[in-house]
């Protein structure tokens, strides 16, 4: 069944057009009815049990490994960020000096310091993907280049499954059977489509796949998730807290202190990742999540944007091809003459809100949009671009 919109869970103002869920999610009702529930089990900590240190995490692992279709639970760890799951990545990684860490142009740039950090160390090589080639669909053009690249000296493929700035698909599926003929990481960044796109680690085998969860996931700001495979079940850490050691439930015994780490992903765990408050928050948060499913939401953000797509494309706008493209997050490159700092605040005086990346702006979408809210912003955008034209 199609989704309808769900405006009536958030609490989104009337007069505001929120097109920028990629930047920050808005938090639905029952998230912010969690919140609370965790500041009141913070005001009495008297209520709180040893078990709801573990419990809650474990049954909002349990949710993040429905939601990418992972078997075992333990390979999920919560962190605070993206970093700090990269960190934990490049952390267990050596690599040689004729060694490869393939990335693509523009990406995020906490999947990137990382990279440049572990490269120096070891003296190896970053190799940076560029389309190179503008006519066409970009999306297409970017994707040979990726597996083009691919070689014996590539270890590492370090990338997300769309381009967090524009939208644009990666074949993960294609790269990832050309990756393990060279016997090369990858590592993915899932911030920008987990949750709203479909995402399977049985079909796509990633060794790591890292995501915050203040975005799509509608998780508290400085919440996170990880998937690590088999590459990384002995590794080491970044930080040594006591609860991802073995037998850590035993608050008695915490002194007799314990050299084995809880299996697979639990040892990455980070300090703290029991927190009241945020865990309560994800649990919610995904749950809502899970029941709408990647894909309903992926289909609703297609119908409510193909109208204003075609809109946009007729005013002299580019935007990638539908089928290279997710529908929840795409950019939008403007004419070069028009003023782009005009044009912010003129959308600012509307209250629509959206992001700008030099001459691209980015459009986000959820649930609680619908088709009308980008009438305003294309109005918006004609006027400026008429102005651009005629003066």
């Amino acid at each position: 069944m199609q989704l309808q919109h769900q405006k009536h869970l958030f609490d989104i103002p009337e007069d505001v057009i929120y097109l920028n869920i990629a930047s920050q999610s808005p938090a639905f009702k029952a998230v912010y009815e969690a919140g609370l529930e965790g500041l009141k089990q913070k005001s009495h900590p008297h209520t709180i049990k040893t078990s709801d240190y573990f419990e809650p995490v474990t049954e909002l692992k349990k949710l993040f490994a429905k939601l990418i279709e992972v078997n075992d639970y333990n390979r999920i760890v919560t962190i605070p960020s993206l970093s700090y799951g990269m960190a934990t990545v490049t952390n267990n990684i050596k690599l040689k000096p004729t060694d490869e860490i393939l990335v693509i142009e523009e990406q995020f740039p906490s999947n990137i310091y990382s990279w440049q950090k572990l490269a120096k160390t070891y003296d190896a090589k970053i190799v940076t993907v560029k389309t190179q080639n503008e006519s066409g669909s970009k999306s297409q053009q970017l994707n040979k280049n990726i597996l083009n690249a691919i070689n014996k000296n590539t270890a590492v493929v370090a990338m997300g499954n769309i381009h967090w700035s524009n939208g644009n698909l990666f074949d993960l599926k294609t790269i990832r059977e050309v990756s393990k003929q060279y016997n090369a990481l990858l590592i993915i960044d899932g911030s920008q489509s987990i949750g709203a796109l479909p995402f399977s680690v049985k079909d796509i085998q990633p060794d790591a796949l890292i995501c915050a969860g203040y975005k799509w996931l509608f998780g508290p700001y400085g919440c996170a998730y990880a998937y690590y495979g088999e590459y990384f079940d002995n590794g080491t850490p970044i930080e040594q807290n006591w609860s991802n050691r073995l037998h850590s439930e035993n608050f008695s015994s915490l002194t007799n202190y314990e050299s084995q780490y809880k299996p697979l992903a639990n040892r990455y765990a980070v300090g703290e990742s029991g927190s009241f408050i945020y865990i309560k928050m994800q649990i919610a948060a995904l749950k809502q999540v899970l029941d709408w499913t990647p894909k309903a939401i992926q289909a609703y953000c297609k119908n409510i944007t193909s109208n204003a797509v075609k809109k946009l494309k007729a005013m002299g706008c580019a935007i990638e091809n539908d089928n290279d493209r997710v529908h929840h997050l795409f950019g939008i490159k403007l004419p070069d003459q028009i003023d782009i700092e005009a044009l912010k605040k003129a959308l600012l005086s509307e209250n629509i809100f959206i992001s700008f990346r030099g001459n691209y702006i980015r459009i986000s979408c959820h649930l609680y949009n619908t088709p009308e809210d980008f009438i305003p912003l294309i109005n918006c955008l004609s006027s400026h671009i008429d102005n651009a034209k005629y003066g």
